[in-house]
């Protein structure tokens, strides 16, 4: 997902998104370790989505404290 598509979200939707992530994450990292992971992409795809929900969340905090 792009940023841009984030930034259209509302703060909740953002906060849904990243848990649901972090347990995407969590549960490919297991898989990882198991060796049952088809692509190590997938790892790296769920981190990336994840740090860009973050990044629009702190922008949308940093946006409000000004």
């Amino acid at each position: 997902m792009k940023a841009a598509e984030l930034r259209e979200k509302t703060v909740e939707e953002l906060r849904d998104r990243e848990k649901e992530l972090a347990e995407k994450l969590f549960a490919l990292r297991l898989q990882r370790v198991t060796g049952q992971l088809e692509s190590p992409a997938k790892v790296r795809d769920a981190r990336r989505d994840l740090a860009r929900v973050l990044t629009v969340l702190r922008e949308m905090e940093l946006e409000k404290g000004s």
